[in-house]
């Protein structure tokens, strides 16, 4: 499984960003896909994710401003990512997974991770 993130970059405050994650190597549609990001000195923390049927979580710090959605034709995830805060500032990772019940998620598969830099 290969998963390639893309759509980074440096943005002032209030601005927005769209983050896009392509996977290959597995069948899209049957996994739960989502979005990580890590701050320096920070750990790594769930920003959203989206299961096979669309269903949606997110990070209290991003809800409201983010949006997560998923392409199953195009083997796609997107994080729209919309009035940004310096404490976005992040590594985001995009990860693929299956989904187990109670067992949780097993994100085994993740993104090389795009750059964010959200300036004051």
């Amino acid at each position: 499984v290969q998963l390639q993130a893309s759509g980074g970059g440096l943005v002032q405050a209030g601005g927005s960003l769209r983050l896009s994650c392509v996977a290959s190597g597995t069948i899209f549609r049957n996994n739960v896909v989502g979005w990580y990001r890590q701050a320096p000195g920070k750990e790594r923390e769930m920003v959203a994710r989206i299961s096979t049927g669309g269903n949606k979580n997110y990070a209290d710090s991003v809800k409201g401003r983010f949006t997560i959605s998923r392409d199953n034709t195009k083997n796609t995830v997107l994080l729209q990512m919309n009035s940004l805060k310096p404490e976005d500032t992040a590594v985001y990772y995009c990860t693929l997974g299956r989904h187990f019940g109670l067992l949780g998620t097993n994100f085994a598969s993740w993104g090389q991770g795009t750059q964010v830099t959200v300036s004051s």
